[in-house]
């Protein structure tokens, strides 16, 4: 009994002994403007142990033997740094360590794709990424300009109302309430993808992340093919302010910048703001310009760090866009004395009324809480709002024939919990859940003269007599009482006064007149609730291998509604297209129709990813991708369009030099999709409306490299270069012949291609002159499924230069030139108009050349 007493006892001793034999470290990696650095690599030497500061900057060593050891802290673009310290049994103060930045070194090759700070070549993602410095340097404000540097992105901007984000082929571009997007954009972890609120401007940013291929488990619904990441500078704790101005041809005015500005030692306010401002490039004859610019947007962010383990983030958007109309120019009827090229005068009735009144704003609340060596809990709180009016010209002429406007309000609300999982054996990933919730609506009012519509109308009503089952004399006598109207004759809109007195098509309404005015409209409504959990975590299965898997599942509850009530004064038309209403135009839902529907889903990826040295990485990953369910609603009938799904594979090489100078990528690509969903301007018996349809299956493969090099402190290269093969497969999935088959996706060029320089050369001891070419070249594109001859743009490229001098890292004085080379060209086509048989095209920005200055306060 005795023996086994001692026994115990020692045993006591010895396990006592050991614990007072371990201790901790812990600490902060900040940079020389005492900014937090996530995502910093700490190593103890010796120990085989090492640690991925989080999202505080800060870093945790638990129970480890007491004694001295060299600690080596790195960060890309940072010199790492190495000291000596000593770990001890009594509790210690947190380190403080400061990295300084490399003075030649590339930018933006720290990314948070995955939800946490990584080296972009440990992502085993297609991803591109660019920081403050690359987007001023280019003097990118707006998503189009950001799309030039990016391989498989096109962006294409009708309007700010009216957007279209490409990734790899598929477009995500509708305005109904109903349809959900296909790419996601987010702004600080924030959905903002509905289309009539996802355009803003790109000003005081810290970096743009471009994420290729199905990302719904890290993003969420929407990103069934990409997501952009706006990442917005946030308060710091340092003094800064910069202010840019500008002035250029076409009116051009731009007055940016910021102020940032430490109210204590836990309060941090930074203001910024912008405005940006043209003259339209299309003159309208009828009054005013087209194709200009006015935005107004404005940002406080506030930061608050009631302790060292939290921090919060306090940001408010706001943006007002008042341009000038879009010219949609007729490609059938040429203006009085003009002609049909897109980029001449157009002459669109109603000339200066034509135009878009825009306001976007949002609130977002940032929570991220060190909970303690190994987790950490995030939470994202936002709402955020639109209301936006665009009027339009849709026939692209002088005739009064097809006037429309769109008012589209949308409101939501979200929140995401997260729960962040890294400690020093071989797994980190995350879990949580996510609501988003909603609410909008799209109103579509029409306003037309009826003596210029039936000139629209008659190859409709032509086309009837000659389908009809009648005897060819009877057909031909018929056609010959009922001729062919112009819409425009020598730039004049061409007004009928009266249906042609052919009782035998026109019933009791042959020889009726017509009315000048005619009003009318359809609203459509979107609602919808969401609830996801989702899961995603990365192994290391040695030291150079690794395996990311992830899984999100998703509850929907979409409600989808169309209310189009007859006109106050009945219409003469209504029997071409609306079934004898009293509309001419959108045909009657006799009261709001409308239908609910709930969805389950689930989406996931598996990754590999191989470190075959300490510079190059290789990886594979499989990913599902899917758009939610269309629920559409129609005045004669209500479809509930499949969830529109891809299979991704992908696989590629990622090359970061030991000295952060030099980074390559090549990756290429399958998608294999069913369901797919396009959507069209339609104009038949059952109105005109915007279609969405489900075209079966479809596949795209392809390839992008992209090359970075910083070769000198002031001389640096990028190049890239996409290829895309994306169409439709000639049967669907049971063996039948598909409608598009073998056409090309819209919006996608088979070839694109992009290459810079930034040179500059000292004079002086601190001064610099700079000059910064670009240059990005697209193959062509189609702008509709139907792949219709005409209604595409050809291969073209820009040419865009800046040339500067920078005094003191203080001053500078930029002139541009954008489109140098005054390249003509067209960013769409086809349009409302196409439905009618007369598209319409939109002119792409001509040469534009002007001057910048800007000046730093430190």
């Amino acid at each position: 009994m005795k023996q086994l007493l001692l026994s115990v006892l020692l045993l006591f001793l010895f396990l006592h002994a050991g614990a007072q034999s371990l201790g901790n470290l812990q600490g902060t990696v900040r940079n020389e403007k005492k900014e937090v650095l996530p995502g910093a690599l700490v190593m103890m030497k010796g120990l085989n142990k090492s640690a991925v500061t989080n999202t505080n900057g800060q870093f945790f060593f638990e129970e480890i033997p007491t004694g001295n050891y060299s600690l080596e802290v790195s960060f890309i673009g940072f010199t790492t740094l190495q000291i000596e310290v000593s770990v001890s049994s009594e509790s210690s103060s947190p380190l403080e360590l400061t990295l300084i930045s490399n003075a030649i070194q590339l930018e933006g090759l720290v990314v948070t794709s995955q939800r946490r700070s990584q080296l972009i070549k440990n992502v085993p993602i297609a991803v591109t990424s660019y920081g403050n410095e690359f987007l001023t340097r280019t003097n990118t404000f707006e998503f189009d300009a950001l799309s030039e540097f990016v391989p498989g992105l096109q962006v294409q901007l009708q309007s700010v109302n009216n957007p279209g984000f490409v990734i790899r082929g598929i477009t995500s571009d509708d305005g109904d309430s109903r349809v959900e997007p296909r790419v996601s954009v987010f702004q600080d972890g924030v959905s903002i993808s509905k289309s009539r609120g996802s355009v803003v401007e790109l000003f005081d940013m810290e970096r743009v992340e471009v994420l290729k291929g199905p990302q719904g488990t890290l993003f969420g619904r929407g990103a069934q093919i990409g997501a952009i990441h706006l990442i917005q500078n946030k308060a710091k704790n340092r003094f800064s302010s910069q202010v840019r101005l500008g002035a250029g041809d076409f009116g051009q005015r731009l007055a940016t910048g910021h102020v940032n500005v430490p109210l204590s030692d836990q309060f941090f306010l930074r203001v910024a703001g912008i405005y940006n401002g043209r003259e339209g490039y299309v003159e309208n004859i009828s009054g005013g310009r087209l194709n200009g610019k006015e935005t107004r947007a404005g940002r406080v962010a506030l930061k608050y760090l009631p302790g060292k383990n939290t921090a919060i983030d306090l940001i408010f958007n706001y943006q007002k866009d008042s341009p000038p109309g879009t010219a949609f120019k007729s490609g059938t009827y040429a203006p009085l004395g003009g002609d049909l090229r897109p980029n001449t005068f157009a002459d669109l009735e109603r000339g200066r009324q034509l135009g878009v009144e825009r306001s976007v704003w949002g609130a977002t609340f940032l929570l991220n809480q060190t909970l303690g060596p190994t987790w950490d809990l995030s939470s994202i709180t936002a709402y955020r709002a639109f209301d936006s009016f665009e009027t339009f010209d849709s026939d692209g002429t002088a005739a009064p024939a097809l006037f429309l406007g769109e008012e589209a309000i949308g409101k939501q609300f979200s929140q995401e919990l997260r729960f962040n999982f890294a400690d020093e054996s071989r797994f980190r990933g995350f879990t949580g859940l996510s609501f988003f919730y909603e609410n909008g609506f799209q109103r579509l009012p029409y306003q037309g003269d009826e003596r210029s519509l039936y000139a629209l109308f008659t190859p409709f009503i032509r086309e009837g007599i000659s389908g009809a089952p009648l005897p060819d004399p009877v057909k031909e006598q018929l056609l010959a009482a009922i001729p062919f109207e112009p819409l425009v004759i020598n730039g004049q809109a061409n007004l009928v006064n009266n249906i042609p007195n052919v009782p035998a098509i026109f019933g009791p309404l042959a020889g009726a007149p017509l009315k000048s005015n005619h009003r009318e409209v359809s609203t459509n409504f979107g609602q919808n609730y969401a609830y996801e959990v989702f899961a995603d975590g990365t192994y290391d299965l040695n030291s150079k291998l690794s395996v990311t898997a992830g899984l999100r599942g998703t509850y929907e509850q979409i409600t989808g509604a169309l209310d189009t009530p007859e006109a106050e004064e009945r219409g003469t038309l209504g029997f071409i297209l609306t079934g004898g209403s009293a509309n001419n135009i959108f045909t009657p839902t006799n009261g709001r129709l409308e239908t609910r529907e709930e969805f389950l889903s689930a989406v996931g990826r598996l990754a590999l990813d191989y470190k075959m040295n300490s510079s190059t990485t290789f990886f594979g990953n499989m990913a599902r991708g899917r758009r939610p369910n269309v629920v559409q609603v129609l005045a004669t009938e209500t479809n509930v369009l499949n969830a529109e799904t891809v299979w991704s594979y992908e696989v590629g090489v990622k090359t970061l030099s030991s000295d952060d100078r030099l980074s390559f990528d090549l990756n290429a690509y399958y998608y294999d999709y069913s369901n797919f969903q396009t959507s069209i301007a339609v104009a038949d018996q059952d109105g005109l409306r915007i279609d969405t349809r489900d075209e079966g299956a479809s596949t795209a493969l392809g390839f992008e490299t992209a090359f970075r090099y910083a070769a000198l402190q002031n001389l640096s290269f990028f190049a890239n270069y996409g290829f895309i093969d994306a169409s439709f497969d000639e049967v669907d999935a049971e063996g039948n012949a598909q409608n598009l088959a073998g056409n090309t996706f819209r919006l996608t060029p088979k070839h694109s291609f992009s290459a810079g320089l930034d040179f500059g050369l000292r004079f002086m001891e601190k001064s610099l002159i700079y000059f910064r070419p670009t240059y990005s070249y697209k193959s062509r594109v189609f702008f509709e499924e139907t792949n219709l001859a005409g209604i595409e743009q050809g291969a073209y490229g820009l040419l865009n230069l800046r040339l500067g001098l920078n005094f003191n890292q203080k001053y500078d004085l930029m002139l541009f030139a954008n489109n140098a080379w005054d390249e003509s060209y067209s960013i769409d086509a086809g349009n409302t108009g196409g439905a009618f048989g007369i598209p319409t095209f939109i002119a792409g920005p001509p040469r534009m050349i002007g001057a910048q200055f800007t000046v730093n306060f430190k």
